[in-house]
């Protein structure tokens, strides 16, 4: 976007005013050069379409400060738009950040841009993310180096949320903020708990008598143990929920822990229990395949 003396357009002397004396300056120059007020005027025409262009990018702060820079940058704060014929030809490319002069030799001084971001991810046990850790990790940087970054992982972080370390990132360019290091948490359970949700999923084994009969025993939760009643004839594959034993939600509520029944058998038998079982399968009429 090709932008020429803002300030000049709307008659204004000096680029410090307010928005309020910008807005004013408009609507003078909008009411003098009004195609209304000059039928068949193209200078009038041409003028109303430079004011509108000024207004635009004047009357929103964030343009008019990046315009500002540029200008102080090429001519130094207090000088005068255009004063002789050099600088009449000099062209400011608001989007990006540079000035090219048609017409002198001046250094070009470019608006500092931030460093991208770069993501990457790790895979952290269940009682690591459920505790929170400190957590040393070694990862390629983006030169192909390799660096060793401290990561502070809270206690009970949710799987797939990442971590910022500010800085970590991309190099800035020309004096911008370098970009940040975003890691990626993949939770990953083990032979005892998998989380799903903020649920976590157990086993409870129970032996044949156990399920036949029901019976009260404990379950291990992450972080201790807790009683549960078990109700006669439960089966295999059938799940007990165990309220506020599961992942944090936040600082006060946690998921239920899901006990999962699985009825193990014993491999070897003594005598006396052969003796049972053979007693049993003569007078028991269940038949779990009728």
């Amino acid at each position: 976007m090709v932008v020429k003396n803002y300030y000049k357009i709307l008659d204004l002397e000096t680029s410090h005013v307010s928005i309020d004396e910008i807005r004013q300056a408009y609507r003078q120059a909008a009411k003098k050069y009004h195609p209304d007020l000059n039928i068949g005027d193209n200078l009038a025409e041409e003028k109303i379409k430079d004011i509108n262009e000024a207004y635009k990018i004047l009357s929103v702060p964030s343009s008019k400060r990046k315009y500002d820079r540029m200008w102080n940058a090429k001519f130094g704060k207090g000088k005068k738009a255009f004063s002789d014929k050099s600088q009449k030809g000099a062209i400011f490319n608001i989007f990006l950040g540079n000035i090219e002069n048609t017409g002198t030799d001046e250094k070009i001084k470019k608006n500092p841009i931030k460093g991208e971001n770069v993501e990457t991810e790790i895979n952290v046990n269940i009682y690591d993310a459920f505790y929170g850790l400190e957590k040393q990790i070694v990862l390629k940087t983006v030169e192909g180096q390799t660096k060793t970054y401290t990561v502070k992982i809270p206690k009970g972080i949710r799987n797939g949320e990442k971590i910022r370390l500010i800085g970590q990132g991309k190099t800035g360019k020309y004096g911008g903020k370098n970009g940040d290091l975003l890691i990626k948490i993949n939770i990953e359970g083990d032979q005892k708990f998998k989380l799903e949700g903020f649920d976590l999923y157990t086993y409870l084994l129970l032996t044949p008598w156990e399920a036949a009969l029901g019976t009260r025993t404990t379950v291990k939760a992450i972080d201790d143990e807790t009683n549960i009643y078990v109700p006669e004839g439960i089966e295999s594959g059938e799940k007990i929920r165990i309220p506020n034993k599961g992942y944090y939600i936040d600082n006060e509520k946690r998921g239920d822990l899901v006990a999962e029944v699985k009825i193990v058998v014993p491999k070897h038998l003594t005598e006396e229990e052969r003796n049972v079982y053979q007693k049993l399968e003569k007078i028991s009429k269940f038949n779990p395949r009728a």
